[in-house]
């Protein structure tokens, strides 16, 4: 049985945002620092799946201090999805509420930024469904600690007090860190997921967050109208 279940963010139970979004907030972080025509290549190399090597190689380029870069690059990162999820250009998926049948403590481990995961949550009036919710802090260090390193979901079970959770993801990374912190793990396989093969291989696969209330050893409220029972009980 697992006495918890905790999930990626991005792509598990909110939808992504166009990656042109992105871009033009790296553009704006290099216009912050005073960087006013950046060359494509490094603005492309610090909008996503950004490695220390990367921050450190942009820097350089413009005399800038590596962890000044990443820090307003995070900044502008989480307020131009904010923003986005405030227009209802990033919203949750029409299956969220399945969430709420699950009879165990919840959490969240996202690479994204701290502050976007608290705003979504805000915004959704879903934070206290989650025990507890990482995100990165702004800083590089963060850069070492994401995933596929099991640093952010293991302190979530610390948080939860867990010892057996099922750890939900739609990536390669996410079913790496559940591998490395010994957890089994549910690859969702999302529109944008339709045709990839997960590696290394995930515990379960579902289509999405309806099918985790099958998975044999999650519990699961029976009666949908005693969720808010059940929750109040925790």
């Amino acid at each position: 049985m697992y006495d918890s279940v905790i999930f990626d963010h991005d792509g598990v139970l909110t939808t992504l945002v166009d990656i042109s979004l992105l871009q033009d907030a790296t553009w704006a972080a290099f216009d912050e620092l005073g960087v006013v025509d950046p060359d494509p290549e490094h603005v492309r190399q610090m909008v996503i799946h950004v490695t220390p090597d990367d921050v450190h190689t942009v820097a350089d380029a413009y005399d800038l201090d590596p962890e000044t870069l990443f820090r307003v690059r995070d900044e502008k990162s989480s307020a131009f999805q904010c923003d986005a999820i405030a227009d209802g250009l990033k919203t949750p998926y029409d299956d969220f509420d399945a969430i709420r049948r699950i009879d165990a403590p919840m959490g969240i481990v996202s690479s994204n930024q701290q502050a976007t995961i608290d705003y979504v949550l805000d915004h959704l009036d879903a934070t206290e469904l989650f025990g507890t919710a990482y995100g990165r802090e702004p800083s590089m260090t963060s850069l070492h600690r994401k995933k596929p390193e099991p640093y952010y979901l293991e302190r979530a079970m610390a948080d939860l007090g867990v010892e057996s959770p099922l750890f939900v993801g739609d990536s390669d990374v996410d079913i790496a860190a559940a591998e490395a912190a010994g957890v089994d793990s549910a690859f969702i396989r999302r529109g944008h997921r339709a045709d990839h093969s997960p590696s290394p291989d995930p515990t379960h696969e579902v289509s999405g967050l309806d099918d985790l209330l099958a998975i044999d050893g999650v519990p699961v409220v029976t009666d949908p109208d005693s969720t808010d029972e059940a929750e109040a009980s925790r």
